[in-house]
């Protein structure tokens, strides 16, 4: 063989080798892809034909894979139709802080993978599954999961506590889907003609219609939701909690007057509900003894009844009825009641 066959053959070897597929990764280790999300840890925690779908961690500082931390899983908002795990991950690196392992999730959505919400609903079930499976690999409680999210991945959160089908065929169904418990901001709780989505359903709303699922021994639940919210109705709310006080089961519904669809989401009005849900959330969690300690999110300087970005200059309080504002803030009578 001469110097120049020798060379092409080198070449084509090396070519070959490079271009041999991989063997697919497994659900548990990370992805080679560039994360998204910097200062997250990047897991595929499913794959349906060619389309991934990843977890995003944020861990406590002092993390060990020995610890067994509680978790929560984040389902962000969008209508089933788009949307994106960003929403939510003020909340997760705040529990983070707090010494919780919080993901954000993704989830197949209509507009980017044509599917329905039966679909976000499997995959909902899918991370919690995962999550739970790869506990002791991640330092992860198994027993101490939650589920959370904001309209639609409120309602996705609520589903993987409430409604028994849709887990994929394909998983361990040996272990559980369910959350030891849930989260819900402005949840899509209902799906009939008095709730949101009804024209995506239609006569079949009632199989991921969270509301008309409620029964015994569901895990301990807190909500948040606006009275003035016009896309889900604040009485759909308050209709879920009245059946799970009836069936036994905890349910804390904190209203905020005034407040519309989204409104807890970081970055709205002055983070002033943001960091009273956050604050609740807290303390919530450490009532099932998830945490430990006090909330460490801190009060913001807020007004009285001007849930506005820019209140007039006329509507800004005295000093003193500034503080008299955030003492009633801080004891929880300001923005919500129960």
């Amino acid at each position: 063989m001469n110097m120049r066959n020798h060379i092409l053959f080198r070449l084509t070897l090396l070519t070959f080798l490079v271009t041999l597929p991989t063997s697919p990764a497994n659900a548990e280790s990370k992805t080679k892809r560039k994360n998204p999300f910097p200062g997250s840890t990047e897991y595929v925690y499913k794959t349906i034909n060619k389309t991934k779908l990843h977890l995003y961690a944020h861990l406590p500082k002092d993390h060990s894979s020995k610890d067994k931390r509680p978790a929560i899983v984040f389902f962000f908002g969008g209508g089933w139709n788009g949307g994106t795990p960003k929403q939510f991950t003020p909340h997760a690196k705040y529990l983070a802080s707090r010494g919780m392992v919080a993901f954000t999730a993704e989830y197949r959505v209509k507009r980017t993978h044509g599917t329905t919400p039966f679909h976000c609903v499997s995959d909902g079930k899918s991370a919690i599954r995962w999550v739970r499976e790869n506990a002791a690999k991640l330092g992860i409680d198994p027993k101490r999961i939650v589920a959370s999210g904001g309209s639609a991945g409120g309602h996705v959160a609520a589903c993987t506590a409430l409604i028994k089908d849709y887990d994929e065929k394909t998983e361990n169904r040996k272990i559980s889907s369910v959350p030891n418990a849930l989260v819900l901001f402005n949840p899509v709780i209902d799906t009939s003609k008095k709730g949101f989505g009804y024209n995506r359903f239609k006569q079949k709303y009632k199989l991921l219609s969270p509301v008309h699922h409620v029964r015994p021994n569901l895990p301990p639940t807190i909500l948040f939701h606006g009275n003035a919210d016009t896309t889900v109705p604040h009485a759909n709310a308050v209709d879920f909690k009245t059946k799970m006080l009836a069936a036994k089961n905890r349910c804390e519904l904190h209203t905020y007057p005034k407040q519309k669809h989204g409104f807890f989401n970081h970055g709205r009005n002055k983070n002033i509900p943001y960091i009273d849900t956050v604050k609740k959330m807290d303390l919530f969690l450490i009532s099932l003894k998830y945490l430990t300690g006090k909330p460490t999110i801190k009060s913001p300087q807020t007004y009285l009844g001007f849930p506005s970005r820019n209140p007039p200059p006329h509507a800004r309080l005295h000093p003193f009825a500034s503080s008299l504002a955030l003492l009633a803030f801080a004891t929880g009578n300001l923005l919500t009641t129960r």
